[in-house]
């Protein structure tokens, strides 16, 4: 009796609970977006040493981007301030906003 009335209540659970029984197919995050949910708050980007790859873990910083920065680095020399980084095509103000608190020299 006790095994029908668990069957029962097993199976009962289950057509109630459907979601619970679901299986969540889960997209395998690519290396991009992986660098990205790595780098922390607390972990400071500094501009002037950064590569292109952990450039580009900045938000609304992808490759080309990125490689934009060291090229400019390369060329004019080190960054003198976080907001000499508008000088570099594609950066502007509200990108510098949004990535300020792991920005440094």
């Amino acid at each position: 009796m006790k095994k029908v009335f668990l069957s029962v209540l097993c199976l009962s659970s289950a057509l109630i609970f459907p979601a619970a029984a679901e299986t969540k197919v889960v997209e395998k995050p690519t290396s991009q977006q992986q660098a990205k949910q790595s780098v922390t708050k607390s972990e400071l980007i500094k501009i002037n040493s950064a590569t292109a790859e952990e450039l580009s873990t900045l938000n609304g910083i992808g490759e080309s981007k990125a490689a934009a920065i060291v090229e400019y680095r390369k060329t004019h020399g080190n960054f003198s301030s976080v907001e000499q980084l508008t000088n570099v095509k594609g950066i502007g103000e509200k990108l510098i906003e949004k990535n300020r608190s792991q920005l440094s020299l």
